[in-house]
């Protein structure tokens, strides 16, 4: 059975939705599960049709332009939240767990591979998920002097539970999932949950793939695919 992770992103205390990761572009959300852009109607109403926790984004956090915390406590109170706010470094990793059941380290945000080894030494790896950005094929990783062969390699020595690999390039557009990614990340499979225009046909191939858990956002709240 395949997991759907709903995706909510966060812009000036609203749910909003975009394309390709160009956040300037962001439109307020308009989903099949609320008559509102608001988050935490939108989070109950995936409660109450079956999701079992949801990642959120706050994209003010993560651009250094505000915070939309407060938002994203609420809704862990009744649904656990999987939270990217730009985690840095191990003390903006401490700070975000009061917020969420599990804290997201992105390849985006992060200072260095040594501030990850700092978390992962630090922390249980049950309160945090790499996630790995991919842009146009590449590491999105401004701050890290690795590949994305690199990066993998290190992340198959610290053996987590669970790891996002997100291609930012397809976010939004409904093309399908980067094949060529599934390719080089099957040996981390049982780990993996994937993120980035996923389509219906696709949620059936990556479940026979041994694919077990994705995240959904546009196509998850235009009523393609149901959780």
């Amino acid at each position: 059975m395949m997991e759907v992770i709903p995706v909510l992103d966060l812009k000036s205390g609203i749910a909003v939705s975009g394309q390709s990761g160009k956040r300037d572009t962001y439109t307020p959300l308009k989903t099949v599960y609320s008559t509102s852009s608001d988050p935490v109607m939108i989070s109950n109403s995936l409660r109450q049709n079956g999701a079992r926790r949801i990642y959120v984004a706050d994209l003010d956090m993560i651009e250094k332009k505000g915070s939309n915390l407060d938002v994203a406590q609420k809704i862990n109170l009744f649904l656990p939240v999987i939270l990217d706010c730009g985690v840095r470094n191990l003390e903006t990793f401490k700070f975000a767990l009061k917020f969420a059941y599990k804290i997201i380290v992105a390849t985006e945000t992060l200072e260095s591979v040594e501030e990850l080894d700092r978390i992962c030494e630090k922390f249980p790896a049950s309160r945090l998920v790499v996630s790995v950005d991919v842009k146009n094929g590449k590491l999105y990783a401004p701050n890290l002097d690795l590949t994305l062969e690199e990066f993998k390699d290190k992340l198959i020595k610290l053996n987590l539970p669970e790891i996002i690999l997100l291609d930012i390039s397809q976010v939004g557009t409904y093309k399908g999932f980067n094949k060529d990614l599934i390719e080089k990340f099957i040996d981390l499979k049982t780990s993996l949950i994937l993120g980035g225009g996923i389509t219906p046909e696709d949620k059936e191939k990556l479940n026979t793939q041994g694919i077990k858990k994705v995240l959904i956002g546009s196509a998850l709240h235009n009523g393609q695919i149901h959780l």
